[in-house]
């Protein structure tokens, strides 16, 4: 069975030492707590000392993340519940407002962790960018499964 890799972009409202921008980092910190207790998060890559790629460039302070996980289902219940839930509840407060053709995650499926990389991540989000969702790289409003046959995710309300 293949895992699932994600990619999240995104640019705060403020620098990364503001008291907004720590509450941001403090829920992003229960979060991935959250996601490493839900036993589904396989892998999380650090982002310290990656450069920042042209899609996190602009005005504000750009905040990266680089997961894998052990189906697509798991990924998309956590995303939609929990923390993180809550998190994208409060995600105007803390970052910019996607302007147009920004996109602030993208999905792929990878067989093994190892295979999964910072560059990997960049060229699947400029191909998403360029082509859309297609079994390469997609998002959850038109996801894939393993065998590149369009899905539709549902949450279910597990984690």
């Amino acid at each position: 069975m293949g895992l699932v890799a994600i990619y999240t972009v995104g640019r705060l409202n403020h620098p990364y030492d503001h008291p907004i921008s720590r509450e941001f980092y403090e829920m992003g910190y229960k979060v991935m707590r959250q996601a490493s207790l839900s036993g589904n998060m396989i892998e999380e890559f650090s982002a310290e000392g990656v450069p920042f790629p042209e899609e996190a460039k602009g005005d504000g302070y750009p905040v990266l993340t680089l997961t894998v996980w052990k189906s697509l289902q798991s990924l998309y219940q956590f995303t939609y519940s929990g923390r993180h839930s809550q998190a994208l509840r409060s995600r105007r407060r803390w970052m910019e407002p996607y302007q147009e053709k920004h996109l602030s995650y993208v999905v792929w499926w990878t067989e093994k962790v190892k295979d999964v990389s910072w560059e990997d991540a960049f060229k699947r989000y400029n191909y998403y960018k360029q082509n859309g969702s297609t079994p390469f790289a997609f998002d959850f409003k038109q996801a894939f499964d393993e065998q590149g046959e369009t899905i539709s995710m549902k949450y279910d309300g597990t984690l």
